[in-house]
């Protein structure tokens, strides 16, 4: 049984978490860890769009906006 844990796209503006789990393949995966977003990564919700997707997050010194469909595969704590 898959346990489904807490996504990166649950944040709420101001929360932090930590990366634990990427549940995405190939280049997404790869472009996802080059971002910043790997397992063990600090990770801050900073903004969220006013219709509320994508939400912007502070990873390593960086603002990035990610869509909630690719938040979804990234498991955090």
């Amino acid at each position: 049984m898959e346990e489904k844990g807490k996504r990166l796209s649950e944040l709420l503006l101001g929360e932090s978490c930590v990366i634990r789990e990427l549940r995405v393949g190939g280049a997404i995966r790869h472009r996802l860890i080059d971002l910043g977003f790997a397992p063990g990564g600090e990770v801050r919700c900073i903004g969220i769009s006013p219709l509320g997707d994508p939400k912007a997050y502070f990873v390593r010194g960086a603002v990035i906006a990610v869509r909630g469909c690719d938040g979804g595969n990234i498991v955090v704590d």
